[in-house]
């Protein structure tokens, strides 16, 4: 049976690092939205070539084109067991399109959805220490540095400071999640798939708490 798990949190959550973890115990694919993008786009594909027409005029890609990403890579071989999504859905029409596009294309549905919680002074802390490469991997100066400072474990490229990675514009990035992708909670809580996890603990216990509801739930 295919696994379909949604992962849900603020910006500065710890999501990607979660997903790592999920991803290897479960041997399931991380498929996130702005890897996505980056992929598409760096490919110069259909859907690449229409979500950069947005892109670089500063625009939010529409969501028929996220749609579409994400049903084209989850049709690959290496999600035939199913997908760890990050990052989608963020809003609930997104979520409805995501649970037809699951029961149509793939006799499946979302399984569980851990939804990590973290109080929002440690959102600013973390968000303001993040950095990350031009491919996407993420670290962290405090708690997940490189091995190198101001260089990428995984490929050697510099990192960076995202420029909305600084406390001046993480509040407009939680309401921004408040407003949207928060309202998911309800959705999927109603649908009794929703595990809420203490985002506040240690890496490792995040980590333990949410393998056990994906346990139980599958």
């Amino acid at each position: 049976m295919a696994v379909y798990i949604v992962l849900l949190g603020p910006p500065g959550a710890g999501k990607g690092t979660q997903a790592e973890k999920i991803s290897s115990v479960y041997h399931l694919t991380h498929v996130s939205t702005g890897d996505l993008f980056r992929e598409n786009i760096r490919e110069n594909t259909e859907l690449g070539k229409k979500a950069r027409e947005y892109t670089d005029n500063g625009l939010l890609v529409p969501d028929e084109v996220t749609i579409a990403m994400v049903e084209d890579r989850l049709k690959k071989e290496d999600c035939k067991n199913g997908a760890l999504l990050d990052g989608f859905p963020r809003t609930i029409k997104q979520a409805e399109v995501l649970d037809e596009m699951l029961k149509n294309s793939f006799d499946a549905k979302v399984n569980i959805v851990p939804c990590i919680e973290v109080n929002q002074e440690d959102l600013i802390q973390r968000i303001s220490g993040r950095r990350m490469c031009k491919n996407g991997h993420v670290f962290h100066i405090v708690t997940k540095p490189s091995k190198v400072e101001g260089i990428c474990d995984e490929c050697g490229e510099p990192l960076y400071q995202r420029a909305d990675d600084n406390s001046e514009t993480v509040k407009t990035r939680l309401n921004a999640y408040n407003e949207t992708t928060a309202k998911l909670v309800g959705y999927y809580g109603a649908k009794g798939v929703l595990k809420t996890i203490d985002g506040n603990k240690s890496i490792s216990e995040v980590s333990d708490a949410i393998l056990a509801a994906i346990d139980e739930a599958i």
